[in-house]
């Protein structure tokens, strides 16, 4: 038999349209499906937050909840909106990174363009599970308000301390806090603060607004003997490295603030702190270095306005993780050490600041930071009428408040003393 290369005449073949079309088909790559590869996207990336009775407004747990939005999925893990993840890559290193690669979203693109097939259903990843609620677990105590607090409907945000005794005969030693927020519609953020010496129940005992707590403007009303972290959406919370906790010594009263923000009609919430301790003493105290520049006002109708600060270090330190903290009109954040050498040591760097994010970024590797290196943050706002979180219309001067209408420049550094084991002896 001729090869067609070798036939001295030419040689038509003729196929029909229903094999060429089976050919063309089978020679296009196979678009990816749910039970190959989406599933397994979905439940890395997305369903910690995606879940019943977390902060995302809907469930990733199935095939049905996913394909009814392929299409937003893949819009926003394209415009890189969603896994919400703020830290440039490569500037610092960091754990548990929630940012997709090319390819995956190359591959949720290529799903909901294909239609969301679903494959085989007996090859799907099974759902991850969460125990009892808590991302870590059960906790060793659960913290909480006596009752239930009342928030309006109307008006401007509300900062509500409650304080709850700790019942401590002796030093714990905390390596990790999760909170339960009671009421997601209203609940911006929490914080834990830490009050030895009763400061926090006489200010609550002045209260006379028939509810528990009290309300303060600038932190909790004294300098708190310290503190444990905090929550906000999408934060995810850690346990401290290995050898370090947060002290608290016997006698001591959490403190917990609420930031509320008001919906439109009343609601009511009672937030739950899950606390985790250590079995033994750590050989470092974990501490929150609270790096802040209050004093600046942003003028009206400027896009770039920049506030920089530095502080110097008195001691050596290690360093764990960050966490940047602006309101609307942020726009970037970036930190970075200088040491006496004059290296440059990278800390992070927001490019795209969104207030809904705040998330804590831990170092994958700690950070040494010497006596006598220097701090640098410096953050970009956008005050113009361009900016669409700006909340005046026509823009006017803003300066540092706790209200979100106000502005701040923040950032939250857990560390670790060198060679001290407690830094309250």
């Amino acid at each position: 038999m001729y090869n067609a290369i070798d036939m001295p005449f030419p040689v038509r073949i003729v196929v029909p349209a229903s094999i060429l079309a089976a050919i063309i088909v089978a020679s296009r790559p196979s678009a990816p499906t749910y039970s190959g590869q989406v599933a397994k996207i979905l439940f890395d990336n997305c369903a910690s937050c995606h879940r019943p009775g977390e902060v995302a407004p809907f469930s990733l747990l199935s095939y049905e909840d996913a394909r009814k939005r392929a299409k937003t999925i893949a819009a926003v893990v394209q415009e890189r909106v969603m896994p919400p993840w703020k830290a440039v890559h490569g500037y610092n290193n960091f754990l548990d990174e929630r940012r997709l690669t090319d390819e995956q979203i190359e591959i949720l693109k290529a799903w909901a363009e294909a239609g969301a097939p679903r494959g085989n259903v007996k090859a799907e990843p099974r759902p991850p599970t969460f125990a009892s609620g808590w991302a870590l677990g059960a906790p060793d105590m659960v913290v909480a308000p006596e009752k239930e607090f009342h928030i309006g409907a109307e008006g401007r945000d509300i900062y509500r301390n409650f304080v709850v005794d700790s019942n401590f005969k002796e030093t714990r030693w905390v390596k990790a806090i999760d909170v339960r927020p009671g009421n997601p519609r209203v609940v911006h953020h929490v914080i834990v603060f830490l009050d030895g010496k009763g400061r926090a129940a006489k200010l609550e005992a002045k209260n006379d607004d028939g509810q528990i707590g009290y309300d303060t403007f600038g932190g909790v009303g004294f300098a708190p003997d310290g503190s444990l972290g905090g929550w906000a959406p999408g934060l995810r919370p850690h346990m401290t490295p290995d050898g370090t906790a947060f002290e608290v010594p016997p006698g001591t009263s959490f403190v917990i603030q609420m930031h509320y923000h008001r919906d439109g009609k009343p609601e009511t919430d009672l937030t739950k702190i899950g606390l985790y301790f250590s079995k033994d003493a750590p050989k470092r105290t974990m501490q929150l270095a609270w790096i802040a520049q209050p004093f600046f006002r942003l003028r009206p109708g400027e896009v770039n306005q920049k506030v920089s600060l530095k502080w110097p270090v008195p001691v050596d330190v290690t360093a764990y993780a960050a966490m940047p903290h602006m309101h609307l009109l942020g726009k970037s954040m970036k930190a970075w050490v200088e040491t006496q050498d004059g290296k440059t040591l990278p800390i992070i760097y927001v490019d795209d600041w969104n207030f809904n994010w705040q998330l804590t970024y831990a170092f994958k590797t700690p950070l040494k930071i010497s006596a006598g290196s220097t701090v640098h943050v410096e953050a970009i706002y956008d005050n113009s009428k361009d900016n669409p979180r700006n909340p005046n219309d026509p823009p006017k001067p803003v300066g540092w408040g706790e209200q979100t209408t106000d502005e701040m420049m923040l950032l939250i550094v857990p560390f670790t003393i060198d060679g001290v084991s407690s830094f309250r002896k």
